[in-house]
């Protein structure tokens, strides 16, 4: 779509000069061009110099870098070609510092100009490149990150059904049900740059329900929500992380506390649990290092991530939901 519109954009470009320099060319000097017309004789051989160096020369020099010789070049060819006007279609029979003083601008101004117009649209075109490669860089590596976080969840969601097939088997069909919508999330709508932040908030729900049958008797939880109305995006498996994070990391018989809140477009999650210090290590926080790697990839400017680790392990996550 963009090589389309760069391509009608060159065009008009074109067109719009050509017109123009033809009819100053014209109109300014008419008492001397309308007698003799010899800058409409030259003008198909400035055409030629003009695309020549548009579609040959420019593209051979800027991709060697020869920018001195390449600046030689037309130097040259703009001299020889002011002569060429002024002996041969002209006949003007001026010597070379008039002829040069007098129509030199006829030959340098298309080269000029139209040299111009083809490195921008270079720039721009490379600035395009550039920008697909980074996106689809980007689109690997949240996949990539992605595929992290997903083994985690569904692995300790397993355990759970596990451990309850030997010791409470009555409720497992429930915690199978809960399970299904979590593969259905993590599998399916996941796969979206950005999902419903009510689909979210329901994987999460589940989620901690698992843990609070995994934990009971062994670790509090404390999970509270407010938010204004959920009519927002996402980008999924945010959250999570931070939440399976104090699960993981917490010590026994410790109390758990997470609290999301949205308020006028702006996401709050704060988790906060007990840790060992002497436990602690680098290996203990790549979860959340991902975490802060896809932040930065899709909320650049519109995130603020916090990490405390005084009295207790405390993380806040702050987002300016769309």
């Amino acid at each position: 779509m963009k090589f389309f519109n760069y391509t009608i954009s060159k065009i008009l470009i074109h067109t719009l000069f050509w017109a123009l320099f033809v009819f100053v060319s014209l109109f300014y000097f008419s008492d001397y061009y309308w007698a003799a017309n010899p800058f409409l004789q030259y003008l198909s051989i400035l055409v030629i110099i003009v695309y020549v160096n548009d579609f040959v020369l420019l593209p051979f020099f800027e991709r060697k870098k020869w920018y001195a010789i390449y600046i030689l070049i037309i130097t040259m060819i703009s001299f020889l070609a002011t002569q060429l006007y002024c002996y041969v279609f002209a006949e003007c029979g001026c010597t070379v510092s008039k002829c040069l003083s007098d129509y030199v601008w006829q030959t340098i101004v298309p080269i000029v100009f139209f040299s111009f117009i083809w490195m921008l649209f270079r720039y721009l075109e490379k600035k395009d490149e550039v920008e697909a490669i980074q996106q689809k860089h980007t689109e690997m590596e949240l996949k990539f990150l992605k595929s992290q976080i997903n083994p985690h969840v569904l692995f300790n969601n397993l355990n759970t059904i596990y451990s309850y097939s030997l010791e409470k088997p009555a409720q497992v069909p429930e915690l199978i049900l809960m399970l299904s919508n979590n593969l259905q999330h993590v599998l399916y709508e996941s796969n979206a740059t950005f999902v419903a932040l009510e689909k979210e908030l329901n994987f999460i729900d589940n989620y901690i329900k698992f843990q609070e049958i995994r934990t009971e008797g062994i670790k509090t939880i404390s999970y509270t929500k407010q938010f204004d109305h959920l009519n927002y995006t996402i980008a999924p498996l945010l959250l999570i992380t931070i939440i399976e994070n104090a699960f993981k990391h917490s010590i026994m018989n410790t109390r758990i506390t997470i609290h999301i809140e949205v308020k006028n477009g702006t996401l709050q999650c704060v988790c906060e649990n007990t840790f060992d210090a002497a436990k602690s290590n680098t290996n203990h926080q790549i979860g959340l290092q991902n975490l802060q790697k896809r932040l930065l990839l899709l909320y650049k400017e519109k995130h603020e991530f916090i990490i405390e680790t005084k009295n207790a392990y405390r993380v806040l996550l702050k987002l300016e939901l769309t």
